[in-house]
């Protein structure tokens, strides 16, 4: 009896130890392959980052070792003329900051409203034929949205405001036509957010009396607010390193002032949207198809622009996933 008990008893010891065998994880070469090919591109993806980084740093440390130029002046001066030795670098910045701030004005409440409508409103039919309109906007290259800016925007603006007030190149126009070319971007990621939450939470809105707007307000805009914030902050990075459109319609050269007309002389700042400015982005690209010798003090200035514009965008990000993880809502 003893025996035939301990016999059972290894069966059964055998047969978990084949069922666990048998569980565990096989390697089959497909598998690896696309664990290999996986891997290889998030590498090349992180290494390709950190390449851009090293080259902007090394360029632009040679501008910063120049004698001709000081971190003081170059973070606090307000004329960049780099011809006459004045490397103040808030003019491009603040005109940056100008651009995207009028183009965010634009395009969060028309892409958030856009993603509402899609996700809450609108049917499969209706749903099928705006998203790819959508989508034709984004495809749509943004030399055509810089003249656009130029040929309509413009005129419709010193149509309504008077040719005395808005000047023929202006931050106003750049924009408002770089909020409409990133509204598609915060429409798809809004949506995408709005529609990962799940449907239970509007059941249970609806049964406790609410509207279908008081539900997408209320309920599902909330539960979705880490993935608009997302949305927000990588429309807000599109926006800062938008090239085209303000190379054309912003204008080609610095608004150089001083900071006392900051505020007393409202029409002399970078802030007035109707008057010409250039951005950082518009100012590397008018540098860089200019006749200038390599090394230089102009071409390393480039550099340093595109590193100043890098850590900008860097910070966004770094705020984003800071948003993320505080309104992440994870449901079962």
């Amino acid at each position: 009896m003893a025996s035939e008990t301990m016999a059972n008893t290894i069966v059964k010891t055998e047969t978990k130890e084949d069922v666990a065998r048998s569980l565990a994880k096989k390697m089959r070469p497909r598998e690896s392959l696309i664990q290999g090919f996986l891997f290889i591109c998030g590498a090349i993806s992180i290494l390709t980052t950190v390449g851009i980084v090293y080259e902007l740093s090394k360029e632009a440390l040679l501008f910063f070792r120049d004698d001709r130029v000081t971190l003081v002046e170059f973070f606090t001066g307000s004329q960049w003329q780099p011809a006459i030795e004045q490397f103040g670098i808030a003019p491009l910045v603040l005109s940056t900051l100008v651009t995207s701030t009028i183009a965010m004005f634009v395009a969060l409440p028309l892409g958030l409203a856009s993603a509402i409508y899609l996700s809450e409103y609108a049917s499969s039919r209706v749903r099928s034929i705006l998203k790819p309109v959508l989508e034709i906007l984004a495809g749509v290259p943004t030399v055509v949205y810089g003249y656009f800016a130029l040929t309509f925007m413009t005129p419709l603006l010193r149509n309504i405001f008077g040719s005395d007030v808005v000047q023929i190149f202006n931050t106003a126009s750049a924009g408002i036509v770089v909020g409409i070319l990133i509204v598609p971007l915060v429409s798809s990621m809004s949506e995408d957010a709005l529609h990962a939450v799940p449907d239970s939470l509007r059941q249970a809105s609806y049964g406790l009396g609410a509207t279908k707007l008081e539900t997408a307000v209320r309920v599902v805009l909330p539960a979705a607010l880490s993935g608009i914030t997302a949305a927000f902050v990588v429309a807000i990075s599109r926006a800062i390193g938008e090239t085209m459109v303000v190379a054309i319609a912003a204008g080609a050269g610095p608004r150089n002032f001083e900071w006392s007309d900051v505020t007393q002389n409202y029409s002399g700042t970078p802030f007035n949207p109707f008057t010409s400015a250039e951005t950082m982005t518009g100012h590397i690209v008018r540098i860089s198809g200019g006749d200038i010798s390599y090394n230089s003090i102009d071409y390393n200035s480039i550099f340093a622009i595109g590193l100043m514009l890098f850590f900008i965008t860097l910070l966004l990000n770094v705020f984003s996933r800071r948003i993320v993880e505080r309104f992440r809502e994870v449901y079962d």
